[in-house]
């Protein structure tokens, strides 16, 4: 998913300062998603959820354009979301819709106590759609804040080249490996010595310096 967009200048020329960021991790095979939207942003936004394996979407369009109507399918509810819609869900991605209703959707959704995306208009968001490089199950998120859109990009076409398809198997083998020694009856200080014995003796990544991890 990449979604950084930049922040607003102030009269000084200078990003305006934003709260601190918190990164997590959804799991969208659980959590129940609300979507409205006509175009081919949030089209965009619907493939890549249903890629990371969401499966509780509520897609909402009154006026879907084709690429709208591809993406989502038999999911796809004509019309704008309800009260009852957006206290369904958990979290919310909006965009291709005019400025009004997207702003009345955000503030409806956050009276309601729920996470709100709004696709290019950060004092509408509580959250970010950083870029991702995804490899099996392990997943680089990058983000700037909304600083810069650019770097965002560039540093996930450098973390791209750096982790190539092969981290997915080796991350399933590290899993397997970390079950035998928990099942073995190693503490979580042991596995993580063995797992990073592991990495060095296969050589997966560029020496480092030592630190608190190898203690």
């Amino acid at each position: 998913m990449m979604a950084e967009t930049a922040l607003p200048e102030d009269a000084t020329g200078q990003t305006g300062m934003q709260s601190a960021m918190f990164p997590v991790f959804l799991d969208l095979a659980n959590l129940p998603v609300l979507m409205a939207g006509n175009g081919a942003v949030l089209a965009k936004r619907v493939r890549q959820l249903r890629e990371m394996g969401a499966r509780h979407l509520a897609i909402h369009a009154p006026d879907p354009e084709p690429e709208m109507i591809a993406a989502a399918g038999d999911l796809l509810i004509r019309r704008l979301p309800e009260e009852a819609d957006i206290l369904a869900a958990r979290v919310l991605w909006l965009a291709d819709l005019p400025q009004p209703e997207l702003e009345r959707l955000a503030a409806e959704a956050r009276r309601l106590g729920r996470l709100v995306n709004v696709e290019d208009d950060i004092p509408l968001c509580d959250f970010h759609t950083p870029s991702i490089v995804r490899r099996g199950d392990l997943v680089v998120a990058i983000s700037t804040a909304g600083k810069s859109p650019a770097l965002a990009v560039r540093l996930r076409q450098f973390v791209e080249r750096c982790v190539g398809p092969e981290w997915a198997e080796r991350l399933e083998r590290l899993a397997s490996a970390r079950l035998r020694w928990r099942a073995e009856g190693a503490d979580m200080k042991t596995v993580m010595q063995r797992s990073n014995a592991l990495i060095d003796a296969e050589g997966w990544l560029p020496s480092v310096p030592r630190t608190d991890r190898d203690n």
